[in-house]
């Protein structure tokens, strides 16, 4: 129906000179009293080669109609298979949609090149400001009589921050680094757990660790990051008390703390790029950017992850690791 109402309107013109042929046809034979066997035979004759072509005419439009509705899949690649026109207007149109083509290509172009000197520049920044990272870290470890555990702390800070940047840049990309293997999920979650030992004992947070005996189906490095991330959000915001890490129904990871919690309203939107809500509120430097950055690791990894969460009484994060295969004996 839709079609027939479109070739209807495209060829109005047309049908409405061949209405009005046929009322002058009709004017004159009644005008003339010419014997109607003729004129009917004439009239006959003539609506059926009008009807053979507005059928051809229709099937032809109808035909074009599906090829273009076709194209529209590829033309993001490719519009090679713009079909024939069948008129100098249509020609003209044709012409204006590879101008246009041509010119998102550009367009296109200019973008990733622009992307591409964004990412080369912030990884080569990344890179340099590690090296004085590394350079403290060093003279921290030489000078082992000095009370430095707040500076170790502070540098750990740097470090995680520095870590944030060049994965926000890196999860984007198409080339993002992902190697899945089957990985040992204690020797991962340890990983991270030793990365902020220090800040367990210097804020007296017992860690409650229960053996998880598995492995799964991820990318190490960028699992560990996300671990990382929701470990520090559990020390940063538990002001006494403990954070327990354990495993249930055998596939999802949970990571629950004692600390301030998270607002019921803050909930829905703690996965959103830049948001902070009451946390960002209690801690001025919060970015808004870990969970986020969490969430969208995770979905590259086909894992998912939840929070629930009561103001003052805790927070529980849970990581669900569906690839979970085997049990480590």
């Amino acid at each position: 129906m839709r079609i027939l109402q479109g070739y209807s309107k495209r060829n109005k013109n047309c049908i409405m000179l061949f209405l009005l042929m046929l009322a002058i046809f009709t004017l004159v034979f009644f005008l003339y009293d010419l014997p109607s066997e003729p004129i009917a035979y004439a009239t006959l004759l003539s609506a059926v080669f009008v009807g053979i072509y507005f059928t051809y005419d229709l099937w032809r439009y109808s035909q074009y109609h599906s090829d273009l509705r076709k194209l529209q899949e590829s033309i993001i690649f490719d519009i090679s298979g713009l079909p024939v026109p069948n008129d100098l207007l249509e020609a003209d149109y044709q012409e204006l949609v590879k101008a246009l083509f041509e010119e998102k290509d550009l367009l296109a172009s200019q973008a990733e090149k622009a992307y591409n000197e964004l990412v080369e520049y912030y990884t080569l920044w990344v890179h340099q400001v590690k090296t004085p990272i590394s350079a403290m870290r060093l003279l921290l470890q030489t000078n082992q009589g000095l009370p430095i555990t707040e500076l170790e702390l502070e540098l750990l800070k740097i470090e995680q921050y520095v870590e944030m940047v060049l994965h926000y840049i890196r999860v984007e990309s198409p080339a993002s680094d992902f190697v899945l293997k089957y990985y040992d999920l204690d020797s991962i979650v340890r990983q991270a757990v030793r990365k902020y030992a220090k800040m367990f004992i210097q804020k007296k947070i017992s860690l409650e660790y229960s053996v998880l005996g598995c492995q799964v189906l991820t990318d190490e490095k960028w699992l560990l990051f996300v671990i990382e991330q929701v470990l520090s959000n559990a020390l940063k915001y538990t002001i006494a008390g403990k954070i327990s890490i354990y495993l249930v129904d055998k596939k999802t990871l949970v990571i629950e703390d004692t600390g301030i919690g998270i607002a019921e309203e803050d909930l829905p939107r703690v996965f959103e790029q830049g948001f902070t809500g009451h946390l960002g509120r209690f801690d001025k430097r919060a970015s808004g950017i870990g969970l986020y950055l969490s969430k969208r690791i995770l979905s590259r990894l086909s894992h998912t992850i939840a929070i629930e969460s009561t103001v003052g009484k805790g927070t529980k994060v849970m990581i669900g690791l569906d690839t979970i295969d085997t049990v480590v004996e």
